[in-house]
């Protein structure tokens, strides 16, 4: 059983911990959210079938059905409940958490399209329409944008997590995360934009709104933005394996 230092709670200590190598770690999580998204995909499945509604892009994706609506909303926010707790156990530091989550967020939202995929032959492409969120009002955008997102967390996640096995901290710093900050208000607000414009006629009509273009433009530089921390990540990677090299030749 392998030993490493790891941040305790208290600023400035360490101490060894026993426990699994990071990538163990890693590859669990990843086993986790994979799974958790066959059963994602299943239950949307279900309710798909149930309401006709396999392929979402059409006026009142999800029909008022008793109950229905609000079994849906507290379900997807278990979902992110599930996600976020996952990131809390695997990490050993408060980074190591929030990028374990991220990770399984990311895993996880990649793994539901392809099971959806196998489960119903949608989505047809990456391009195809999908209520991403009910929560608090619907989310349209076609299936690229969340995957695309989701290769973001993957990858920031990732950097943050095995960087930080090889000892010492690694994470972005305060510009490029409030440029981040920005750039996922900004993907929201576009999310949400067939939702707003609806809000002022009443909830029928926020269920039959339908977008009819999604501004790749804009969501372009709100991407740009969200994924400066996770070139900032890289760098500081890059810089950590070349300074190791440089000592492990000068050691020979």
């Amino acid at each position: 059983m392998a030993y490493r230092a790891e941040l305790t709670a208290g600023p400035g200590e360490q101490r060894l911990r026993r426990g699994r190598p990071v990538g163990n770690r890693a590859a669990f999580v990843a086993a986790y959210a994979i799974a958790m998204a066959w059963v994602e995909a299943a239950v949307v499945f279900d309710l798909r079938v149930l309401i006709d509604r396999i392929v979402p892009y059409q006026s009142n994706p999800l029909p008022m059905v008793p109950i229905l609506g609000e079994v849906e909303l507290v379900r997807e926010a278990a979902t992110l409940v599930m996600l976020w707790a996952v990131g809390r156990l695997a990490g050993a530091t408060s980074r190591a958490r929030w990028a374990y989550s991220a990770l399984a967020f990311g895993v996880w939202d990649i793994a539901y399209y392809l099971f959806l995929h196998r489960m119903t032959g949608w989505p047809g492409s990456l391009w195809d329409w999908d209520v991403l969120f009910l929560i608090p009002l619907p989310w349209w955008g076609p299936v690229a944008a969340p995957l695309s997102l989701s290769v973001l967390l993957i990858l920031g996640g990732s950097l943050v997590v095995f960087g930080e096995s090889e000892g010492g901290r690694v994470w972005p710093g305060a510009a490029s995360l409030r440029l981040a900050t920005c750039g996922a208000v900004g993907a929201l607000a576009l999310f949400l934009w067939p939702a707003l414009q609806s809000l002022s006629d009443g909830q029928a009509a926020v269920r039959a709104a339908l977008p009819a273009r999604f501004p790749w433009e804009l969501f372009g530089l709100a991407w740009l933005a969200m994924a400066a921390p996770v070139v900032e990540l890289a760098m500081q990677a890059t810089r950590k394996w070349r300074a190791e090299e440089r000592r492990q030749t000068e050691g020979v």
